[in-house]
């Protein structure tokens, strides 16, 4: 590659990164507005929280559901890779920014939150906090980032492997979120609730 299209390159790619935090920014603005907590209201500072059936779920910066939103990065890269593939891999990411910080302002909206209670496992849900939609975002393009480094064959496996694992852990996955928010299945409900 001549220096001229390494310097072009550089530069689109260091424009891409201000416009990846723009979204960002635009992301956890839309969330204050929907009055997100910026933190877990239980005021520990716990980056991890394993327990997708308690008061924790989606409050902290990463969760088993953070592999979700990987599974949305690689969904996300595969569509682009068909629709646009045109485009430079960094307006693929940015696409995928913008719509994972779409997705999470509206999965933070009072009508999926009320969807997610009365259709889903998730009863006690309260939404995201905005650190934990920030994780999910960065979930998300990192997801999208894996894809394009393994390719076709990989992502799928990875995206199997992945649903597989977070079924067998937390009953629940990528593909039974969007199931059960669409189409929700009684028998499928009463598998994903916490055993007593």
């Amino acid at each position: 590659m001549p220096a001229s299209s390494e310097g072009q390159s550089t530069v689109r790619g260091s424009w891409s990164l201000w416009l990846h935090a723009a979204v960002a920014i635009a992301m956890v603005a839309a969330l204050r507005l929907e009055d997100r907590l910026w933190w877990c209201a239980c005021a520990r500072w716990n980056l991890w929280s394993s327990d997708v059936w308690g008061a924790h779920n989606s409050q902290h910066f990463v969760d088993p559901y953070a592999f979700t939103h990987l599974l949305h990065g690689v969904g996300f890269w595969w569509i682009l890779r068909l629709v646009a593939a045109r485009w430079s891999v960094w307006r693929q990411s940015l696409a995928t920014a913008v719509l994972e910080a779409l997705w999470e302002v509206w999965e933070n909206s009072p009508f999926i939150i009320e969807r997610y209670r009365q259709e889903t496992a998730a009863q006690g849900y309260l939404g995201d906090t905005v650190l934990n939609s920030i994780g999910d975002l960065l979930s998300c393009l990192a997801g999208f980032w894996i894809a394009q480094r393994i390719g076709w064959r990989w992502s799928i496996a990875l995206f199997a492997v992945t649903e597989i694992v977070l079924a067998l852990w937390i009953r629940d996955g990528l593909i039974l979120n969007i199931l059960m928010l669409i189409w929700p299945i009684e028998a499928i409900k009463a598998w994903q609730m916490p055993a007593s």
